[in-house]
């Protein structure tokens, strides 16, 4: 079952899992990503160099409030899941030490990183819009479209497709 990690500590005391954003009913295909093979072996170090804590919490993914045991793969150092805020300072830190700049190096940069590393390596907007999880096409190219490569306008299209449908038949030197 795909499931997002949330948190809403006036709602359900803290963490949770629920539907991931912006879906509204269980669709296994929701949550798919391609996972690119880098990111796999680093998942499978992270897993065997810290194997996943469980935590209790409310599961909401179904309906109901169910409160189960859930693995996590990364939590603090106590055990605990990462909150929003702990991932920035973290963040922080590993932005540092990779050299990035502090300019829009908050968190969030790392989504329009990924969107626009997508983009000049020529990935369809389709794709692009499915791994951000915007509900429209629209939002993607409103939101990225001047990250896309530009081509040389060409001219001619229609006479160049007209000439091969009839060549042969007519001189049209």
């Amino acid at each position: 079952m795909v499931q997002q990690l949330r948190y809403a500590p006036r709602e359900y005391g803290g963490f949770y899992l629920s539907l991931p954003k912006g879906v509204r009913a269980f669709d296994p295909a929701a949550g798919a990503v391609d996972l690119d093979p880098m990111v796999a072996a680093a998942l499978a170090y992270h897993v065997k160099e810290f194997p996943p804590v469980e935590v209790e919490m409310p599961d909401i993914t179904s309906g109901p409030v169910v409160r189960r045991r859930v693995p996590l793969l990364f939590t603090t150092v106590h055990g605990n899941p990462f909150t929003d805020r702990t991932w920035s300072s973290e963040w922080v830190k590993w932005r540092r030490a990779a050299g990035w700049p502090e300019e829009h190096g908050g968190f969030h940069a790392l989504r329009h990183f990924c969107a626009t590393t997508l983009i000049i390596n020529h990935a369809d907007p389709k794709d692009v819009q499915r791994a951000l999880r915007h509900s429209t096409l629209s939002i993607t190219l409103e939101t990225y479209v001047h990250f896309w490569p530009r081509r040389e306008r060409r001219r001619g299209i229609v006479g160049e497709t007209l000439k091969e449908a009839v060549a042969g038949r007519w001189d049209l030197g």
